[in-house]
């Protein structure tokens, strides 16, 4: 497929967003790292830039269209740039509770981006990939994923001896609160989420697999959206341990990609994968029984961590690339 001059500008835009914007901002993150500051903030920004380059792309290249939901774009660019000032803020000005400033924005920002969408024409929803659309497979899809993750933390839990584990998280009435906690969660911190997978799952997929092929295309894209996380692999996944990190991340993002990828191509509805990366990220501190995200920050990893997760991710994700959807 070659692309137009349109499509060429649009993808040089949102390369230099999504991408561009997350490698300098790695500067400031490495620094604060470096300095033992809390540089939670960055990756919480981080997350808007893909959808955010999308975005841009298009007021730039298609600002006469009648059917541009300005108002819903408009509105994430002012979040992303709101979070981006936070971010470095932490490190520049480390004595302000940067990130109780960033959950006020993520909270507002969603609550005024979900006002600003269902009042978008339904036409522009339509246009731009935002209306939620058959929802018998949309919910298939969302239980489908819940049930894989749990079996997938009931296997790492088995292979590493401690199965009773299980038993003690299912006993913990916490596990049932965060988990009922999630529904309103989602809606109050949606457009994080939603800033990766609009600029993953509805931009970047169909171009690379219009380019590579279905199956090759979402593999291209996995390594692609695993590359964009190293500053977070580095600087606060794992800092100590980063190339691990790195290599791991290749490893979640090209099988969940393949698993996101399927939902987002069974229902035409961006809405499922933004759904499935909430919850892939929230649930980590349910079924780990910390009841807190800091779980994620911090980690020491080993190679040999690698194995499991490779072979279990890739038999309960990787094996979607033989469905129906990924067939040419």
């Amino acid at each position: 497929m070659k692309l137009s001059q349109i499509e060429k500008k649009q993808l040089g835009i949102y390369m230099l967003i999504a991408y561009g914007i997350t490698f300098l901002m790695g500067l400031p993150m490495g620094l604060g790292c470096d300095q033992g500051l809390d540089v939670s903030v960055f990756p919480n920004a981080q997350m808007l830039y893909p959808a955010a380059g999308v975005m841009l792309a298009y007021l730039i290249t298609e600002k006469g269209k009648a059917e541009l939901p300005k108002r819903f774009f408009i509105t994430h660019l002012a979040v992303t740039v709101l979070m981006l000032a936070s971010a470095v803020g932490s490190v520049f000005l480390p004595d302000i509770a940067w990130m109780a400033v960033c959950n006020l924005i993520l909270v507002g920002g969603s609550v005024l981006a979900w006002i600003m969408l269902l009042t978008e024409k339904k036409e522009k929803r339509i246009a731009y990939g935002l209306k939620g659309k058959d929802i018998k497979a949309s919910v298939f899809c969302v239980l489908l994923f819940i049930g894989l993750y749990l079996l997938r933390a009931i296997l790492s839990y088995a292979v590493s001896g401690q199965i009773s584990a299980v038993g003690e998280i299912a006993g913990n009435p916490m596990t049932w609160i965060m988990a009922g906690s999630l529904i309103i969660n989602f809606f109050l911190v949606f457009i994080a989420f939603f800033g990766e997978e609009y600029g993953w799952r509805y931009y970047l997929q169909p171009l690379l697999q219009s380019r590579f092929g279905k199956r090759w295309g979402v593999i291209l894209l996995g390594v692609v959206w695993g590359l964009w996380h190293l500053p977070v692999n580095f600087f606060y996944y794992s800092p100590g341990t980063g190339l691990i990190s790195a290599v791991g991340q290749q490893i979640t993002c090209i099988t969940l990609g393949i698993f996101f990828a399927y939902a987002y191509m069974k229902t035409e509805n961006i809405w499922v994968p933004v759904v499935l990366h909430f919850l892939n990220n929230n649930l980590v501190p349910i079924i780990t029984g910390t009841y807190s995200a800091d779980i994620i920050q911090g980690q020491t990893m080993n190679w040999t961590d690698l194995i499991p997760m490779l072979v279990v991710n890739g038999i309960l994700f990787g094996g979607f690339l033989a469905s129906k959807e990924y067939r040419e």
